[in-house]
């Protein structure tokens, strides 16, 4: 039944539609219906009829592609961007009203693209049509269309798709039809055909244009011109932003929005991958395109913690996953899954069948993306993976996330809008700011269709409305409909400095303002901006104060709490000179204290990275080549030992360790690329069988240990030691303990010689050294601690060999620089206890792994500044630092 006072009100875009329905709304517009032409031309076409969508038509063409052939186009069928490209063809044609079948025999290109056609309508569910073919069967219903649309008025349209034209000019015979231009410029094919258009004169907005230093700069501005809109009294409805291509400002828009608090509407949309569920997706995607990896699973746990295998895990189960290994392959994962026991999970139970589960799905790789999927996502994040299937082959679904978008939750109506050009066009409010005003952005450059090069098929044909021309008359349109105010915005350099040039639309548009980046803001957009807008104000905040104290505390040459300074007999410092210490952290003691407090005090350690390195750094290496020495050394032993071992046996037993060494390492640390990898196991086997092979003296009926624990420190393998591990070992006279593992220790058989070996895999000093600045602990320390566990009657010789040479460097008297570092340490722990945690030589340097922490290139600058105070006021522990 016909409604009395049904109409139609015809629009374009998603902003235009809500605020027209808003407008009908508040008066009471009973009967209007307000929607694009298409729907129009559906309802008129009634039936079970409807528009292919976007969502439809990829779908059909990712199941039409593999079977159809498509000619000279199907080398290309399979690559990313190619689902993408044949739905913005078909739609251009579509829209063009080109008959596709009808042209296939003017060229092979249009063949191909007519089978695909053919092929994608195939695929297409039952009533989804062409607009050709809804075009057709509107107008064969034509009869209906007073009952059906009523009066039809077309608002805020430029222009219309050549497909449509004929049922608009057909509907002209049986509705009224009113196309209200307004100051908009009117297609000339209207003329004739007997649609009434309505026209209004154009707005005289004050116009003004400004330049910015970069397109984030340009953002800045906007959003501080919009907040001084805001509060001036301007409803934020009456504010809009704008440009021909917003995807280059919305990042920074979306930071943007967030510090100034502002109701800041995406009219496009924000991209799916800003989103949690969308960075669920991605963080999937991740690991179906480049490979199972330890971080990349710790990602992907972290988004999707509530659904899939992830479910049934325990709170903290992360921990059970060595913290430094990649875990890049499945015989990594297999290792590990092996290793694992009920006690190594946070709640007691067995869960590796569920993670075993969950590593088994993802590594299945691309061919398997909708079943991982379905299996790891719930919700708006498994729609939005669905989405990106569609889009785009599964191989490449990582890229198909970055261009998907989705709504921002926000009421357009009812805030400050940030949208394309062409929405604005079709939707003018009071208050304008174009951005991107620059050289090839706004008109930007006409480009061929990817498909249907103009050869084949003449651009303008094609596309009649190119988007050159589309973005020259939407700025025009912008001008004449803005009835307030347009501020011509553009950037000068852009994110790599070059400059800009200024875009043709802004000719004759009168002198620019020149907007400087660090200029003040006459209004600031957040409370950042307003701060950093007033430096009395900011430096009142407390934030502030201590950043200031704490930078003029660096550039002094005194000593300050900034630089360490703590108040005397402090708990926390007590508490860590009171702990078991190694020789690493009495190095760390007397080298730099700072740094000492920092670790042991604080608990801060260098992120680690578990990402696969081009190759080791040297401590990586020293560990590698210390571990294959241990194996090769507890090998050697349960046969007839290292001492009655020949070059041969030792290097089998090598061979085997390296070998053992390897496995382990790739499935707990990251590895270097596979040639880098192999090279650096030959030189670790070269160097253990150096130092295992060493010529020196060989003591009678000696037998050899590896990696020996001490002072409490837990062993490292089930070999038998020397002595008690658990017994304490303390250096007299200073009040430490220590603890630690001897890299080799050779006893004779009559128990009264040992030789205590430090190996050290990097290049050897020019000349010999005892205690080499106090880097240089360990022969002394560990030769004290076997004498403490083994007797005073036992004759200790203690060294470092170097194997990559090989040198070995013997330490003459033990007895004397154990003397010499006894007074050291009782100096550093007087020192560190009376509050001075202050920097020293390594502090800064290339080992120093909290460098981070420091004022910007501490060690040429900072460190230098401070050195002289620091060394008067550590006194004697500085001593230590010329020891030779």
């Amino acid at each position: 039944m016909a409604v009395a006072n049904r109409s139609t009100l015809v629009v374009h875009g998603r902003l235009a539609m809500r605020e027209h329905r808003l407008a009908a709304g508040r008066d009471r517009r009973h009967g209007l219906q307000i929607m694009s032409f298409e729907q129009a031309a559906v309802r008129l076409a009634g039936g079970f009829a409807r528009p292919i969508d976007d969502e439809s038509l990829r779908a059909a063409i990712q199941a039409a592609l593999p079977a159809t052939p498509i000619g000279e186009l199907e080398s290309i069928k399979a690559l990313p961007g190619m689902i993408d490209a044949a739905a913005d063809t078909l739609h251009k044609a579509w829209r063009a009203g080109i008959d596709l079948a009808a042209c296939a025999a003017d060229h092979p290109r249009l063949a191909a693209i007519a089978r695909l056609e053919a092929a994608v309508l195939d695929q297409l569910p039952p009533g989804m049509m062409r607009p050709l073919d809804i075009a057709t069967a509107a107008t064969a219903r034509i009869g209906h269309a007073p009952a059906v649309l009523g009066p039809l008025e077309i608002v805020g349209l430029t222009e219309l798709s050549p497909c449509w034209r004929p049922l608009l000019q057909a509907l002209t015979a049986h509705i009224p039809v009113r196309w209200t231009a307004g100051p908009r410029s009117v297609p000339a094919w209207l003329e004739g055909t007997g649609v009434t258009v309505a026209r209004a004169p154009a707005h005289a907005p004050g116009i003004s244009a400004a330049s910015a230093a970069t397109a984030y700069h340009e953002a800045i501005e906007a959003m501080r011109w919009a907040r001084s809109l805001l509060a001036s009294g301007v409803p934020a409805s009456e504010i809009a932003i704008a440009t021909a291509s917003p995807a280059d400002y919305d990042d920074y828009f979306l930071a943007l929005r967030a510090d100034a608090n502002i109701d800041f509407h995406f009219v496009h949309g924000i991209r799916t991958v800003a989103t949690r569920e969308g960075q669920a997706a991605a963080a999937l995607a991740d690991i179906v395109v480049r490979g199972l990896s330890q971080s990349r699973l710790r990602r992907l746990a972290a988004l999707c913690r509530d659904s899939g295998p992830f479910e049934t895990l325990p709170e903290g189960w992360l921990r059970v996953l060595p913290t430094d290994a990649p875990l890049s392959t499945p015989s990594a994962w297999n290792q590990l899954l092996a290793r694992l026991t009920p006690e190594d999970w946070p709640d007691g139970a067995d869960h590796v069948p569920a993670l075993r589960t969950a590593v088994e799905t993802l590594v299945k790789g691309s061919e398997a993306a909708s079943e991982i999927g379905e299996a790891f996502l719930t919700g708006r994040a498994l729609a939005i993976w669905r989405k990106a299937l569609l889009g785009g082959p599964a191989a490449s679904i990582d890229a198909t996330l970055e261009t998907l978008k989705q709504d921002d939750g926000l009421e357009a109506c009812v805030c400050v809008a940030w949208m394309p050009a062409s929405a604005l066009a079709a939707s003018p409010r009071r208050f304008v700011r174009l951005l991107g005003l620059n050289s090839s952005r706004w008109p930007r450059g006409i480009a061929e269709d990817r498909l249907i090069p103009d050869h084949i098929i003449p651009t303008p044909v094609l596309d009649p409305l190119p988007v050159n021309l589309a973005d020259r008359r939407d700025f025009e349109t912008i001008l004449a409909t803005t009835a307030d105010t347009v501020v011509l915005s553009r950037a000068r350099r852009d994110s790599d400095g070059r400059l800009l040039g200024r875009s043709p639309l802004l000719a004759g548009r009168g002198d620019e303002t020149y907007l400087r980046r660090n200029a003040t803001p006459a209004h600031a957009f957040s409370e950042t901006d307003r701060l950093m807008a007033r430096p009395q104000e900011f430096a009142a905040d407390p934030q502030a104060v201590g950043a200031q104290g704490c930078w003029r505390d660096w550039l002094r040459a005194e000593i300050t709490p900034h630089d360490g300074l703590v108040r005397a007999d402090h708990p926390l410092v007590l508490a860590i000179l009171g702990r078991t210490q190694s020789a690493s952290s009495l190095r760390r003691l007397l080298r730099n204290p700072l740094s000492f407090v920092w670790v042991y005090a604080f608990g801060w350690r260098e992120p680690q990275s578990s990402a696969e390195p081009l190759v080791l750094d040297a401590l990586g290496i020293g560990d590698l080549v210390h571990l294959v020495l241990d194996r090769a050394l507890r090998d050697l032993e349960t046969g007839d030992g290292l001492a009655s071992a020949d070059a041969e046996t030792i290097e089998v037993a090598v061979a085997r360790a390296a070998q053992a060494v390897a496995a382990d390492w790739e499935s707990e640390r990251p590895v270097p690329p596979a040639v880098i990898w192999s090279r650096t196991l030959d030189d670790a086997r070269v160097m253990a069988g150096r130092a295992l092979s060493y010529g020196d003296e060989v003591l009678p009926g000696a037998r050899s240990y590896g990696e020996v624990p001490f002072g409490g420190s837990e062993p490292k393998s089930d070999a038998k030691t020397p002595w008690d591990t658990s017994a304490p070992v303390t250096i007299p006279d200073t009040g430490f303990k220590i603890a630690g593992y001897i890299d080799r220790l050779d006893i004779s058989g009559d128990g009264k010689r040992a030789l205590v070996r430090d190996y050290k895999t990097g290049r050897p000093p020019r000349g010999d050294i005892r205690l080499n600045g106090g880097r240089e602990l360990q022969r002394c320390l560990y030769a004290f601690a076997v004498k403490a566990l083994l007797g005073e009657d036992v004759a200790i010789s203690a060294s470092l060999l170097y194997p990559r040479e090989p040198v070995d460097l013997q330490l003459d008297d033990p007895e004397a620089v154990l003397a010499e570092i006894k007074g050291y340490l009782r100096a550093a722990r007087s020192s560190l206890a009376r509050g001075a945690a202050l920097p020293g030589p390594d502090t800064g340097g290339d080992y120093d792994d909290l460098a981070f922490a420091l004022p910007a290139n501490a060690s040429a600058t900072y460190c230098k500044r401070k050195m002289t105070a620091a060394t008067e006021r550590l006194g004697e522990v500085a001593r230590v630092w010329e020891a030779e």
